[in-house]
């Protein structure tokens, strides 16, 4: 079991930046993958962007390619989702996500809330 709190959204107006946080327990991450996915209202879940835990390889959306970096860091045991260059249409919750390897991502944070206001 793999706990996830994500942390750090709010409110910011179009062209500013935020910070969000995931601290992760309960297991090992060495084999995951961590990835941020965002629901909008009215929409879907998407993804945002996913990190190998222990390379360190990145994959992001394209609708935030360049505006948006995740990171890890291996001794807090935290994925940061920096988010720059925000667009009202970034407004969304985000959720932190973790799958062992290719499977499915099945453990999900309560998601935190981004408001961006034009």
């Amino acid at each position: 079991q793999v706990r996830l709190v994500e942390s750090g959204g709010g409110l910011v107006q179009a062209g500013g930046s935020l910070r969000l946080s995931c601290a992760a327990s309960g297991r090992t991450l060495s084999n995951y993958y961590m990835g941020w996915f965002r629901q909008a209202p009215g929409k879907e879940r998407e993804f945002v962007a996913d990190i190998i835990w222990s390379a360190a390889s990145t994959t992001y959306a394209d609708s935030v390619k360049g505006r948006f970096t995740i990171s890890r860091d291996k001794a807090k045991n935290t994925v940061a989702l920096q988010m720059n260059s925000l667009k009202p249409e970034d407004t969304a919750v985000y959720y932190c996500a973790a799958k062992y390897r290719a499977a499915g991502y099945e453990y999900w944070g309560q998601g935190t809330r981004v408001t961006v206001s034009s």
